[in-house]
């Protein structure tokens, strides 16, 4: 099953999302300061109007993080899943008048015309880990020729580690954490196995998507946060090129 098939049988399955739905408000909690970081990242004071596009947006998790920081913002929700976008109109009603919905399919290179050709800043949240690492590498570019002068790309997922020592260590670590994991991974249902196979598919080391968004122009790259297999990365877009 191809990338494209298994991202249909997940995120476009009523079943599937009404499932992620339902746990959604723990993963929220969990992830609330990473979130929160990703949002202060970003060069505005708290009264700044401005607009943000949130690639792979889903129900709009980081999306609602900014919104409430930055109460003049609007925000660009891009979504390539009906049943995402039906849960997430629903989960950010409080910000109705502040957001919209594009449809959008990451994979493709070929952006919706509702996506202005410059934005004041961009953001994805456990979306660009999905893809494949050519698309990875040509999104970065795609997300660049966007982002006016002076603007931030920043993005918060999983990574895969560098080698089989250190994918040990931070299994090990994780596991004193979480007690059950260990036991959660040897039952998994086969939904849960699918999801998960569709989670790490195209999850890659950090180096290189570093590496990727300097080759795409991007100018004071860093890593922001690390814990483990976790990552809040980004980078300007030049304000003279």
């Amino acid at each position: 099953m191809d990338q494209v098939d298994t991202n249909e049988a997940i995120w476009k399955s009523d079943d599937a999302v009404r499932s992620f739905a339902a746990s959604a408000q723990q993963r929220e909690r969990e992830r609330h300061e990473q979130l929160l970081l990703l949002a202060r990242l970003l060069p505005f004071d708290q009264q700044d109007a401005f607009t943000f596009l949130d690639l792979g947006a889903g129900t709009g998790a980081a999306s609602r993080v900014l919104l409430a920081e930055y109460p003049r913002a609007s925000a660009i929700l891009a979504e390539y899943s009906p049943q995402m976008t039906a849960e997430g109109d629903r989960q950010m009603a409080p910000f109705a008048g502040r957001y919209r919905y594009v449809e959008m399919d990451m994979l493709a290179s070929d952006w919706p015309a509702e996506v202005p050709p410059q934005l004041d800043a961009v953001v994805s949240a456990l979306s660009i880990h999905h893809l494949p690492d050519a698309r990875k590498q040509a999104i970065f570019g795609e997300i660049f020729g966007r982002l006016r002068p002076g603007a931030w790309y920043v993005n918060y997922d999983p990574i895969r580690a560098p080698d089989a020592v250190l994918e040990a260590v931070w299994e090990r670590v994780n596991d004193r954490y979480d007690p059950e994991a260990p036991y959660q991974r040897a039952h998994r249902t086969p939904q849960e196995q699918a999801r998960y196979e569709n989670h790490v598919r195209y999850m890659i080391p950090l180096a290189p998507q570093l590496e990727w968004l300097r080759q795409a122009g991007f100018s004071q790259v860093d890593v922001f946060w690390k814990r483990l297999d976790w990552v809040i990365y980004g980078g300007c877009r030049p304000t003279q090129e």
